[in-house]
């Protein structure tokens, strides 16, 4: 069988660069040629930490690439077509399932997680999770539909008005494509908050009307003597921003988190109370899918990216070959890199 490259994770902090298989495909899957994939945080721990499902385990589920062969129940793509994948795959069984909620799924499978993933030459996909790409969609954009699904999924968790003033709370990956998703439905003013000047620095060169280093001042009171949102997008997953994102929203206002959460978060009275003083909609947001599977998100987002109306090269700040392995990794780690995006490029 013929080989390919692949960044196989045996431990902790152990990524070896190794030949193996490329993988087979059933009747109605899809082999792809990977162009380029990006590391999630998600993947952080999984790589540095070892949380992970078992070993060994190829990571790796932000990607695109060219098709290389389809199986003989394939019809939507072809040999050379440009493509991304949501990673997902729902059982289609559970009632989570059944409801068109395949996120909520009790029993799903996962690219890079629970199966092999991008982290390498080639991957075999549902042709159902297979999203086509228009013929000039760079590689590394492409490669960003995965989390620009989850911010506009985020997004699509409240209610909100064309023209409604706005914030976002923390300006990585997520944050950055939550602000250009607004601009791009018709958002008004954003408010874009977090502690790094260089990442507020590009938020604003990507269309924030108002950046606000937390270091150097209260977002929660700016906002409340220069206009109050009434919509907040919570990217960051800190106990501070967390909690600044209830205070900061107006009366009836609505809230969705979107980071994932490292520590406790401790609401204070106060705070709580406003939730019922203002009658607040606070949701959560998880992942990127919606019925018909994989959901409106990822043709959304395409289309965004072939109308250009979203930007991903400003967060692409570093870019790796797969026998760089654990020093992609290790850089995203590093605060002083000011690192936003990091991605394995293989084309």
């Amino acid at each position: 069988m013929d080989k390919m490259r692949a960044l196989v994770a045996y431990g902790p902090n152990d990524l070896r660069l190794e030949k193996i298989d490329i993988p087979g495909f059933q009747a109605d899957e899809v082999l792809i040629q990977v162009k380029a994939c990006g590391i999630c945080g998600s993947d952080m721990p999984r790589a540095l930490q070892g949380a992970v499902h078992s070993y060994p385990i190829v990571f790796g589920h932000e990607f695109s690439g060219c098709v290389a062969a389809v199986g003989s129940q394939v019809t939507q793509v072809k040999a050379g077509d440009r493509v991304t994948a949501a990673p997902l795959l729902p059982c289609g069984t559970c009632r989570y399932c059944r409801m068109g909620r395949p996120a909520m799924c009790e029993t799903y499978d996962f690219i890079g997680s629970r199966r092999q993933g991008a982290f390498a030459e080639y991957i075999a996909v549902k042709a159902a999770n297979v999203i086509s790409l228009a013929p000039d969609t760079d590689y590394l954009a492409g490669a960003m539909i995965e989390p620009i699904s989850v911010a506009l999924h985020g997004i699509g968790r409240v209610r909100m008005q064309a023209g409604a003033t706005v914030a976002v709370f923390g300006a990585g990956t997520i944050g950055l494509l939550t602000l250009q998703c607004l601009k791009a439905i018709g958002a008004g003013k954003v408010y874009v908050v977090d502690v790094v000047e260089a990442k507020l620095d590009i938020a604003k060169q990507l269309g924030a009307d108002v950046i606000i280093n937390a270091m150097v001042c209260d977002p929660v009171q700016f906002m409340q003597e220069h206009g109050q949102p009434s919509a907040v997008f919570e990217t960051a997953g800190t106990p501070i921003t967390q909690r600044q994102s209830i205070e900061a929203v107006e009366k009836l206002g609505k809230v969705s988190f979107i980071g994932t959460a490292t520590r406790d978060f401790l609401l204070p009275p106060h705070s709580f109370e406003k939730i019922l003083r203002g009658e607040l909609e606070v949701t959560g947001s998880w992942m990127s899918y919606s019925a018909p599977y994989p959901g409106y998100e990822w043709p959304a987002v395409a289309l965004l990216l072939e109308q250009g109306k979203i930007k991903t090269e400003p967060l692409i700040t570093h870019k790796f070959k797969l026998e760089d392995g654990l020093a992609a990794f290790t850089t995203m780690a590093d605060k002083t890199s000011n690192a936003i995006k990091v991605m394995f490029v293989m084309q």
